[in-house]
């Protein structure tokens, strides 16, 4: 394999680009993602190809989606001879998932610029709204900013739990793998780093009306020291809290997942009020 040199690329800070190096952190993430020949593998933001390369010879065939033109040329060179790889520049905040997994349901890795993970996210999780079952998502690993995954993992009752938390919950089973430091980088972040990986739910709760879901999750936690009964004064009284087994002086983070959909799905099926 040729020997990987992430100089031979200036990175660019409008693109969020950190590019890995440690080769310790990166068999751990390949150890963790166990590909396997036939997987339906995708990755967002291969950069340089750190990643790519050593997954690409293990699954045979795979494809990136690469947003910077510049680094297309050098991809290509570190990954050549080790598989088929299909390269689209595009950005993955636009891309239509579904034409990916046409038969098979993907394996999703990357790792995600810190300013635009959690609309990756949101979009990922918005193509597991419409998928069905040949064109889902089989899992994802993610390197993220380490807060974001303390965030997405929290539990009720925490500082972190918040609307990442509860609309990743909603959709994914998220386990935290391990911690990855600033050095591991080049150029290396003021903040460290993890992996996560997340599992798409077979079956979710049943949800009445996801918009109406997602906007009180939204309203909950952009109030979250308020209480649940101030924060959705207009949508529930006591009466329908008393009957949903949620205390109205709770604030949005002792809630759980399952709080927050049978407060939604009362209110569509009540929505005159």
């Amino acid at each position: 394999m040729k020997p990987f040199n992430p100089n031979q690329h200036q990175a660019k800070k409008r693109f969020g680009q950190n590019f890995l190096t440690d080769q310790g952190i990166i068999d751990r993430i390949v150890k963790g993602i166990q590909p396997k020949q036939g997987d339906n593998l995708l990755e967002i933001g291969p950069g340089l190809g750190a990643l790519t390369r050593h997954v690409l010879p293990s699954v045979g065939k795979m494809t990136v989606i690469e947003l910077d033109h510049d680094v297309i040329p050098k991809l290509k060179f570190n990954c050549d001879g080790l598989g088929e790889l299909d390269i689209v520049q595009q950005d993955a905040l636009k891309a239509d998932f579904s034409q990916f997994a046409q038969e098979k349901p993907l394996r999703v890795i990357g790792n995600l610029p810190y300013n635009i993970s959690t609309p990756i996210l949101f979009h990922l999780f918005k193509h597991l709204e419409v998928s069905d079952e040949n064109q889902g998502i089989q899992d994802m690993h993610f390197m993220l900013q380490k807060e974001v995954i303390d965030r997405i993992v929290a539990q009720p009752g925490s500082k972190a739990f918040g609307r990442l938390t509860v609309m990743t919950r909603y959709y994914c089973d998220a386990q935290y793998l391990f911690t990855v430091p600033p050095s591991a980088f080049s150029p290396p972040p003021k903040v460290d780093s993890a992996i996560v990986r997340l599992t798409p739910k077979r079956e979710r709760l049943p949800l009445e009306d996801y918009a109406v879901f997602s906007a009180m999750v939204s309203e909950a936690f952009n109030m979250r020291r308020k209480t649940v009964r101030n924060v959705w004064k207009k949508r529930l009284d006591d009466q329908a809290f008393e009957s949903l087994g949620i205390l109205p002086t709770l604030r949005p983070e002792n809630l759980n997942l399952e709080n927050f959909v049978d407060a939604a799905n009362w209110v569509s099926r009540n929505s005159s009020r």
